[in-house]
Formats: C-alpha cells, sequence, structure tokens
C-alpha cells in the first residue's frame, strides 16, 4: 500500500507523542492530521456508509485500553485446544465481498493501535496460564496481518515477541504479498504463515484490490523455501458453476510446488454469516449475486443449504487426503460466525 492514498489521520492526544504515532506521521508528509480524543468519535459514528467510505478512508492511530487478546469463538483452530485471536488493526485494505468486517464496522476506516507492548503483556499472561499445553494464537481476524506492515511495523515485532515462546503458535493469515519483514529474517519454528485462496476466477470476481492467487502462491513458494511453515486456508469456500473442477485445479497446483513439509496445517469453511450482519451486507450490496445464492437461514447463521455444505466438506476433505495426512486438516465452522479475512 502506498502511502500516499491515505490523506487524513485522525489521532488520539494522548498517544500523540508516541514513538509509532510519530513514525507512521513522518510517512505521510502531505496528510492532512486531526487529535481527537478516543477513536470511536470517528469510528463509531451513526449513519457512515462503508461501501462509500471504502474507497478513499481515513487512517486512525488510538491506543487500545483492553481486549487486547480474545478468546477464539468455537469450532476456530488448528488443532489446539486452547485459541485465542488479537488485533492490532480493524478493517482491512482489501475489499472481499464476503469480508465479514463490511457488516462488524459502521466504519470503513483503518484503525491502528499503537501500544504493541500491551499485546505483549496479555500475551505473556495467557501463556503463562496454559504453561503445559501449547496455545494458539491468531493475527488477522479484524484485519490482514501483512498488507499495512511497511506502515506499522507489527509483524516484525510481533514475531520477535513469539521468538520467546517457543511451545506456542503464531498464525499470520494473509492475503499479502508484502513480506519484506518475514523474507529478511530467519524463520520462526513456531509461526505460522497463512494464505487465504481460492479459485482464480472467483477470486478476480469477490477479493477486489487483492493480490491474484498466483502471485499469492508464488510468494508461498518462495516462504516455504525460505524454511517458514505454511498454512493453507479455503475459506469460505465459494460454491458456484464448476466448482469442483475449479478448486480441484487450484488444491492439485497449490500442491505441486509447495513441499508436504512446508505445510503446517489446511483449513476450510463454508460460506456463512450471522443473521444480521448478513442483511446489513446485502444492504451494501444488494446486486451481489453471492449474496442471494443458495443460502437459507438455520438458527442463528445464514449459510448454504447443508446438503451444499455436506457436498464441499466431504469433496475437499477427500481432495486434500490425495496429498496430506488427515491430522493437519481442519474444518473451521465456528457457530454463528462468518470465514474468511
Amino acid at each position: 500500500m502506498g502511502e500516499d492514498l491515505i490523506n487524513t489521520i485522525y489521532f488520539e492526544e494522548d498517544i500523540s507523542e508516541h514513538p509509532r504515532t510519530l513514525s507512521i506521521l513522518a510517512k505521510f508528509k502531505t496528510a492532512r492530521t486531526i487529535p481527537i480524543k478516543r477513536f470511536g468519535e470517528v469510528f463509531n459514528l451513526r449513519n457512515q456508509n462503508f461501501r462509500i467510505q471504502k474507497s478513499k478512508p481515513a487512517l486512525i492511530l488510538a491506543r487500545k485500553h483492553s481486549g487486547h487478546v480474545l478468546q477464539a469463538p468455537g469450532g476456530f483452530g488448528i488443532g489446539s485446544t486452547e485459541n485465542f485471536y488479537f488485533s492490532h488493526m480493524y478493517n482491512c485494505v482489501y475489499d472481499c465481498r464476503y469480508c465479514f468486517l463490511q457488516g462488524m464496522f459502521a466504519s470503513a476506516n483503518y484503525v491502528v493501535f499503537v501500544n504493541f507492548e500491551d499485546f505483549d503483556i496479555q500475551i505473556d499472561r495467557i501463556i503463562n496460564q496454559y504453561p503445559k499445553k501449547t496455545v494458539t494464537f491468531f493475527s488477522g481476524y479484524d484485519c490482514d496481518s501483512l498488507a499495512l506492515e511497511n506502515i506499522t511495523g507489527f509483524a516484525a515485532h510481533i514475531l520477535q515477541v513469539f521468538r520467546r515462546y517457543p511451545k506456542s503458535l503464531l498464525e499470520l493469515r494473509t492475503k499479502s504479498i508484502q513480506v519484506k519483514p518475514l523474507t529478511s529474517m530467519e524463520p520462526i519454528p513456531n509461526c505460522v504463515i497463512a494464505y487465504s485462496l481460492m479459485p482464480e476466477v472467483m477470486s478476480i470476481a469477490l477479493d477486489n484490490k487483492t493480490p491474484s492467487i498466483e502471485r499469492r502462491i508464488k510468494i508461498i513458494s518462495i516462504l516455504a523455501r525460505q524454511g517458514w511453515k505454511i498454512g493453507l486456508r479455503f475459506d469460505p469456500l465459494i460454491h458456484g458453476k464448476d466448482w469442483q473442477v475449479l478448486y480441484k485445479e487450484l488444491i492439485e497446483g497449490v500442491f505441486k510446488v509447495i513441499p508436504q513439509e512446508s505445510i503446517h496445517s489446511v483449513s476450510f469453511g463454508p460460506l456463512r454469516f450471522p443473521k444480521a450482519m448478513h442483511r446489513d451486507i446485502f444492504r451494501l450490496y444488494p446486486e451481489e449475486p453471492l449474496f442471494s445464492g443458495p443460502l437459507e437461514q438455520r438458527g442463528s447463521i445464514v449459510a448454504y443449504r447443508q446438503e451444499i455444505e455436506n457436498e464441499m466438506t466431504r469433496f475437499c476433505r477427500q481432495t486434500f487426503a490425495k496429498f496430506i495426512p488427515d491430522s493437519i486438516i481442519f474444518q473451521c465452522t465456528p457457530e454463528g460466525q462468518s470465514v474468511g479475512l
């Protein structure tokens, strides 16, 4: 992301002299800067239009006062019994049609929390609560882990934190091909670089502003050769014409270039939304065929019909099983949650 794409920056007054605030502001020499008391003054305003705002979002620099690390939803994980997530940022530079953030937040502006050390303290506390267990932490739930790394420097920071905790696991979820902090450092064995993937034709239609699937796979291959552990994330699974052919080609193509020993885990999950979130996203994109496809309400979620979900699940497991052991295949369908950032 080029610094010229941001022309307005709000910053909380009490972090105006924070070293990261000053560092970030120095990268936007021509941007208009506006002091505020709390980020919610801008971010939580009513009657904002996420779709319109997405075309030219502002950047908000803030301090996170609580909730630095949260318990992951049930059904979300890659093998550990203790799963947590953290978000150094709210919102994403990409504009994927299925992304739950557009139904979660009223604003499309980017919020970056500059007090990284408070995240570190909470991570340390949680790890010490489970001294005999592998605790997994997910980054990239409310944002892309790497897409704004050239501005925030968060990945470079948190990777050094996890060097101190070799028994814990960190997942960096991303669609970005900006991987300079990874390619310029020694791989960390307890870090998984997890890439979201879908067939190229679907990505072209739905993954707006993201790097192409071809470019993502090329970067995955480079990271694998360097020694990083790779996570392959096929979520959300999208149903449509020739979906089996398209996913078969994608999966076979990925495993041709990524050695099995580099793959930490593979996860997948069908498209689903909490009912209220689906309603809000549909209002933003009433013409989008994705939201008027073979979906149904089941309890508190809107999802593909059960027979479609079952068919896609069987197909994925059978196709993955040709390349990797079942022990590293995970179906992530947290109840009431959408999947795929």
